[in-house]
């Protein structure tokens, strides 16, 4: 598993473009996570996946209402990370209104998630290899805070617990 003081591992999130620009087409598009990373101080949050309860009454909803204030304490972007694919998480983006608020990752085959070993295998629920709840804050590619929730629980990873924490480095 990825510890505080690791650099996030070489790969790709894909993330759904709604209006292209700056050398983004619409639909899907790859970002290198180091190239992405490189020089910013990135809020990410990962969870089991799109439109699942807590997921959506809790974990999404509370990175959107508190974007402004983890901006103003030195977050440059904010990541939703989850074992979906890019289009699954443009259009639950789009129903949570995180638009311009918390960029929707997509981690489709699970390379990522697998990578920093934070893997959660819900095959006996129908939902196949996923991704644990955490939540962890990234300078220059590198984490400086990392919160792993214990099994079935949301008391860690949530956005509350990460604006004090950016408050603080």
């Amino acid at each position: 598993m990825i510890q505080i003081g690791d650099s996030l591992p070489a790969g790709s999130l894909q993330e759904f473009i709604e209006v292209e620009g700056e050398g983004c087409t619409l639909g899907p598009n790859a970002f290198d996570v180091k190239a992405a990373t490189a020089g910013k101080t990135i809020a990410v949050f990962a969870l089991p996946g799109a439109f699942t309860p807590t997921c959506s009454a809790k974990h999404v909803p509370g990175y959107v209402e508190a974007a402004d204030e983890l901006r103003a304490a030195g977050v440059d972007e904010i990541w939703c990370v989850s074992v979906n694919d890019a289009f699954v998480m443009g259009a639950w983006g789009r129903e949570q209104k995180a638009g311009g608020k918390v960029r929707m990752m997509a981690d489709g085959s699970a390379a990522f998630t697998q990578a920093v070993g934070l893997t959660l295998d819900l095959t006996s629920k129908g939902m196949g290899l996923r991704s644990q709840r955490y939540s962890m804050l990234v300078r220059d590619g590198v984490v400086r805070t990392l919160n792993v929730e214990a099994p079935g629980q949301f008391a860690v990873s949530d956005a509350a617990t990460m604006l004090q924490q950016a408050r603080a480095l």
